[in-house]
């Protein structure tokens, strides 16, 4: 099997890059395979903190690759149900993985490759950049993604762009909640990696695991168990070594070392 992306860690940070730019970086099981493997290798390394997706080429991801997709026509409906969990698990891991997912955006990302920029923890991308979920137009349904980004930016906005298939400018991602920032192109690769260096310098990184555990269950509790949940989270959390260290820090003064 080719080599459809590549990993590099430096300063603990793990770069993951989409190298399949002759094929505008879309996804195929292939594809899903290798970005699965590589997450669980940085997920499971204690030299990486925070994981930065990027893209070769002028697209981040133009979704799906369609000669997959005629491919899978062929299929069983078991077969079709086993690739599509696959992507729902990718999916999953970088929502509800143990460490931050910074994505630095710099094309387009469309369908399938906006749903990889929809479950990262932040995002920027930059100004020429378009987002879209485009499935509608060719009779495709954007049916994993729908959950994740209904929890990101609400159902109105989320009908709307399914429904119609459009393509935002990255402004526009911005405004209402898609992405976090649009930064210059020459500036997008330098800001990526200061915010990901914020993150392992200022953050606990017990902290950011339990804290995007509960965004993954807190949506779909009922009130009440929302907050029993959160409470054993935070009596939990006291007890742990980065809090008793987070604390002793900062009332002596210290800086912490994360």
């Amino acid at each position: 099997m080719d080599a459809l992306i590549k990993t590099t860690i430096n300063n603990r940070i793990g770069y993951i890059t989409l190298c399949r730019a002759e094929k505008r970086n879309a996804l195929n099981d292939y594809v899903v395979l290798q970005l699965t493997e590589a997450l669980v290798s940085m997920y499971n390394n204690e030299q990486v903190k925070v994981i930065q997706l990027r893209a070769e080429g002028e697209v981040f991801s133009a979704g799906a690759d369609l000669h997959y997709l005629q491919q899978l026509q062929t299929n069983t409906f078991e077969e079709n149900l086993a690739d599509s969990a696959q992507l729902a698990a990718l999916f999953r891991m970088i929502y509800a993985g143990p460490k931050a997912v910074v994505a630095a955006i710099q094309g387009h990302a469309i369908a399938g490759g906006c749903g990889l920029a929809t479950v990262c923890d932040i995002c920027m991308s930059v100004p020429e950049a378009l987002f879209g979920y485009t499935e509608v137009k060719i009779g495709f349904v954007p049916a994993i993604v729908m959950v994740f980004l209904i929890r990101k930016i609400g159902e109105t906005k989320a009908r709307e762009l399914m429904l119609s298939g459009k393509l935002i400018s990255a402004a526009d991602a911005v405004h209402i909640g898609l992405i976090n920032e649009v930064v210059e192109r020459d500036m997008l690769y330098q800001l990526a990696d200061t915010c990901c260096l914020q993150l392992i310098q200022e953050a606990s990184g017990d902290s950011v695991r339990r804290i995007k555990q509960m965004f993954a269950e807190i949506r779909h509790l009922p009130l009440a168990d929302a907050l029993e949940y959160a409470a054993r989270q935070n009596a939990e959390t006291r007890a742990t070594s980065d809090c008793k260290k987070g604390i002793t820090s900062f009332l002596n003064k210290q800086k912490i070392n994360w």
